[in-house]
């Protein structure tokens, strides 16, 4: 179950600027049906692309 602060990596490619596996973290979490996420996606260098609000299906949890 993803959470608030949780490391995720986009499941596929968000638009121009977060690619597929790109890594960011869980912001908010909307707990209503069907659930959403606001997460914040960086880059290498932790300078942020895009903040987000996605679905479940389009993000996994980092390792």
């Amino acid at each position: 179950m993803i959470k608030a602060y949780d490391i995720v990596k986009s499941a596929k490619a968000l638009g121009k600027r977060v690619p597929k596996g790109c890594k960011g973290t869980v912001v908010i979490v909307y707990p209503d049906f069907p659930t959403a996420f606001e997460v914040e996606f960086v880059d290498d260098n932790f300078e942020t692309l895009e903040i987000l609000t996605v679905s479940s299906d389009e993000i996994i949890l980092a390792n």
